[in-house]
């Protein structure tokens, strides 16, 4: 693509997002969350405005109108990740979604002296619920240590698993270093070892095709407002044998099938897993989402958000005083750098940058103990979305490359 093709192709994607399109800054914390497409909000609005009742309730029209288009959104996020409908519960978001499966499936089906393995490289939301399912049940921690680069060895993995194993949960993308682990290969070798499988999916789903079917994960969780979705919806993908095995998470309307004085018969899956009145408008928005980004294309997603790491990452090894976590090669970040400054706090260079328009995370990105296994308590880190461009990254590195001089450094 030449250079005038790569800028006529930013001005009619950038077009298509009003936040984005419509202000000067360089908006880099995407991993945190997407800007939205007008479409996804003209969906939205829509639905409020044309079909808004409670689905799955009432008889009337509109009821009906709004239970068919929470079913097709539900439809759609199953296709999108290669999993059929029945197997998809929307939740809040990937965090609810783990929560779920540690309070219904752990919860019931560990015992004191099993093993729950974690990788070291979770955000707390695939961290902290197992260290509560521990609390529960009995069950013991252990966690598996990366490489620098944030790689994770196969053999390495297989050594710790033993028949006490039950639950093995890692990311498919790291959201600090950016990695994609295999996760295909240790699911495999989970299950050999009688473990259940659970993929944190909400860096990958955004940035990279999934099929759960070919991975073979027993739980897949993502948030839709990491993928241009509105905020406040997730969703959770589970073998629907797993889930018509596990007791539900909440308890109240519309996850029945009878009630009386004495206790309930609860609806099938995955209706079991959704009571109360449901988040209809957040599924429609990520419905319109999903037809977004399969209208745009992973080849030309991974395409664009390569190419803008690469050029980001190429300036920044041009300074000496920057140092970025993880691999050398851009491919292998999936548009997550996250860095350091010599002698500047993630702090500062966040605000630093935000005073030039530039949007940048700081902190521990919710992995403490990954940084403090990388030997680091704070970092800055860009993320990049396929909707940036060029300019973007310009207005990055020029400040970035000012940062020193800005806290009184002599370059």
């Amino acid at each position: 693509m030449t250079a005038a093709e790569r800028r006529a192709e930013d001005e009619r994607i950038r077009k298509d997002f009003p936040l984005i399109a419509e202000g000067d800054f360089a908006y880099l914390d995407n991993s945190a969350t997407s800007q939205k497409p007008s479409s996804v909000l003209a969906a939205v609005e829509d639905y409020y405005r044309r079909s808004n009742a409670n689905p799955l309730r009432g008889l009337y029209k509109l009821s009906v109108d709004a239970t068919d288009r929470y079913e097709a959104a539900r439809k759609a996020a199953g296709d999108f990740i290669g999993a059929d409908s029945g197997e998809i519960i929307f939740t809040r978001n990937a965090t609810e979604s783990l929560n779920l499966v540690s309070y219904s499936y752990a919860a019931s089906h560990l015992k004191e002296g099993d093993e729950i393995l974690v990788a070291i490289s979770e955000h707390h939301s695939n961290m902290l619920p197992w260290q509560n399912a521990a609390r529960l049940t009995g069950a013991v921690i252990r966690y598996i240590e990366c490489d620098r680069d944030g790689s994770y060895n196969t053999e390495s993995f297989r050594a710790q698993l033993t028949n006490k194993t039950k639950i093995v949960a890692m990311a498919q993308i790291s959201n600090v270093i950016g990695r994609e682990n295999d996760i295909k290969a240790f699911a495999r070798e989970a299950h050999a070892a009688g473990a259940v499988f659970v993929c944190d999916g909400a860096q990958s789903a955004p940035h990279i095709p999934v099929d759960v079917k070919d991975l073979d994960v027993d739980f897949f969780a993502f948030s839709g407002h990491k993928m241009l979705a509105p905020m406040g919806i997730g969703v959770l993908y589970g073998k629907r044998e797993i889930l018509e095995d596990m007791p539900p998470f909440l308890y109240g309307g519309e996850m029945i099938e009878y009630v009386t004085l004495c206790g309930a018969t609860y609806a099938e899956v995955p209706h079991k897993f959704e009571a109360g009145t449901v988040n209809d408008g957040g599924a429609i928005g990520l419905h319109a989402a999903i037809d977004y980004i399969n209208s745009i294309g992973f080849e030309k997603i991974e395409e664009r958000e390569n190419y803008l790491t690469a050029l980001a990452m190429n300036e920044m090894k041009k300074m000496p005083y920057v140092h970025i976590i993880g691999s050398d090669d851009p491919k292998e970040h999936h548009g997550i750098i996250t860095f350091t400054v010599d002698g500047v706090h993630p702090h500062d260079i966040a605000a630093i940058m935000d005073s030039d328009g530039v949007y940048v995370r700081a902190g521990h990105h919710c992995a403490q103990p990954l940084l403090k296994f990388l030997r680091t308590m704070s970092t800055a880190r860009a993320s990049i979305a396929f909707y940036n461009n060029d300019s973007d990254i310009l207005r990055f590195t020029e400040s970035l490359s000012g940062l020193r001089r800005k806290m009184g450094y002599a370059e």
